[in-house]
């Protein structure tokens, strides 16, 4: 396994559509099991495949429930149905280092997709799970968190974006996303 560097806001990947995967293989597992490491690296809860410059459908979830339960997950091709609810809480994203926002998701999704194993996976994904499911769909479609904020809050991140955008890392982060080592401060 490796760490991955982490495309930053600004990176056109990050904004490219996904393709769905055609075969669940060693190779896509594999990049699988360095996404998982990516994301542990940089302690995140999701990771999706653009965001380390792959352009498959993939996604990987390792996220805390309580003290003692963490779900684990990886999703190919996932396809979302059956949103339900609302509920508005902080996100922050491993390609926008520094940026907590606000984000309105919906509190239940259904989620379709696939496993490392290429088994069928059909599940309803409630609260924390189905805020980080939809924040990493969103990313293989090429929609980042802040593209869900109100156009007042987007401008009042202009100029951190834009200094993301141009490889100016908020500082503790100097490190962070291009080169695959530190972790985020």
């Amino acid at each position: 396994m490796a760490v991955l560097p982490v495309r930053i806001y600004g990176d056109p990947v990050l904004r490219a559509k996904t393709q769905p995967v055609a075969a669940v293989d060693d190779a896509l597992r594999r990049l699988i099991a360095d996404m998982h490491e990516t994301m542990a690296h940089y302690r995140g809860v999701g990771l999706a495949a653009n965001q380390v410059g792959d352009l498959r459908r993939v996604l990987v979830i390792d996220a805390p429930i309580d003290d003692e339960r963490r779900v684990r997950l990886t999703l190919v091709n996932p396809t979302l149905h059956d949103p339900s609810g609302a509920v508005t809480a902080e996100e922050g994203c491993l390609s926008i280092p520094g940026v907590w926002e606000d984000v309105k998701r919906a509190m239940r999704v259904r989620v379709k997709a696939l496993d490392e194993h290429g088994r069928l996976l059909d599940f309803v994904a409630e609260d924390y799970v189905a805020r980080i499911v939809q924040h990493e769909v969103d990313h293989l479609d090429g929609v980042l968190f802040v593209d869900r904020l109100s156009p007042l809050k987007r401008q009042l991140l202009r100029k951190t974006l834009q200094g993301l955008a141009r490889g100016e890392m908020p500082e503790g982060y100097e490190n962070y996303g291009r080169t695959g080592e530190g972790a985020a401060g």
